[in-house]
């Protein structure tokens, strides 16, 4: 009789979950995505596609979201939103961190992504689109895939800032002590290697399909972008994210140079307490506007 029972309340969930994904609408032009997915994998090979399309994705995306921050600079009615209004960006200093930028992505970053093929085939991730998770899906383990690379990022972004270590590796990225967009990867290579690989923590858990992957890491690039962006403007589609850490909460990093070590969101600061001089900054900041 318990058994019976206990089947009956797991097919009765069962039924409840199917009711309500039946509910889900599908995505936006289905049928063309869908058409344009089968296109690239059949002329092109799982290593060309994984390869190419992981490296041009992180490459264009990248500086594509650079473009808007970079161009803010020269909007008088943005001048307004940047964080740091002591600071502004110099030639000088973008076009030494677009030449160390460049070399990076070549000879570390690129290298790293080419990669892609070999994870994939280790991990038995799928290509094909009928193994390819629903859209509700493949967002939830997106933002699940963010809440495991911010605990990694946490952690070692942390241990970086010990005396013993930091002149070493992580004092190339606080060379601009007021970020600005491009400036995002801007980093030394082992520091690149070592909070990158919390980028893979998640696809690795999952495992669901090569979409996620690329998912993930177009969510990443939007969001370590506008983190390191140096302007906080009142309409920012990140902002709907829950817990988003934001762009002035890691802008007070590298000003302050300690303290919110968590890249997306803040629980780990507020847990450790290392975000208390973030708001003793921010009380003294709302009090000179009261004044």
């Amino acid at each position: 009789m318990q058994v019976s029972h206990a089947g009956d309340i797991l097919g009765s969930a069962y039924l409840a979950v199917e009711y309500l994904d039946s509910l889900i609408p599908p995505i936006p032009m289905q049928a063309s995505v869908r058409s344009a997915w089968n296109h690239m994998l059949e002329n092109y090979s799982r290593f060309q596609v994984a390869t190419c399309g992981s490296v041009l994705l992180h490459e264009l995306v990248y500086f594509a979201v650079c473009l808007p921050f970079f161009f803010s600079q020269f909007l008088p009615f943005m001048r307004k939103y940047k964080i740091q209004q002591d600071k502004p960006e110099t030639w000088e200093k973008q076009w030494k961190c677009l030449k160390m930028l460049l070399l990076s992505h070549f000879f570390v970053q690129i290298p790293l992504i080419c990669g892609a093929y070999h994870f994939t085939e280790l991990f038995g991730i799928p290509y094909d689109w009928e193994s390819m998770p629903r859209w509700p899906y493949l967002v939830v383990q997106c933002y699940s895939c963010a809440v495991m690379d911010d605990t990694w990022f946490y952690f070692t972004h942390r241990l970086l800032h010990h005396k013993r270590i930091y002149r070493h590796i992580h004092k190339v990225h606080h060379e601009f002590t007021a970020p600005f967009g491009m400036q995002a990867e801007y980093a030394h290579p082992l520091e690149t290697v070592v909070l990158g690989a919390g980028f893979l923590i998640g696809p690795m858990v999952f495992r669901s399909h090569l979409a996620l992957l690329w998912i993930w890491l177009l969510f990443r690039l939007l969001e370590t972008v506008d983190i390191h962006s140096g302007y906080d403007p009142p309409v920012n589609p990140m902002h709907i994210i829950p817990f988003y850490a934001g762009t002035q909460f890691h802008d007070f990093h590298h000003m302050n140079f300690e303290g919110n070590y968590s890249s997306c969101f803040t629980w780990w600061d507020k847990l450790f307490g290392t975000n208390v001089q973030y708001k003793d900054f921010q009380q003294r900041a709302a009090q000179q506007k009261t004044q």
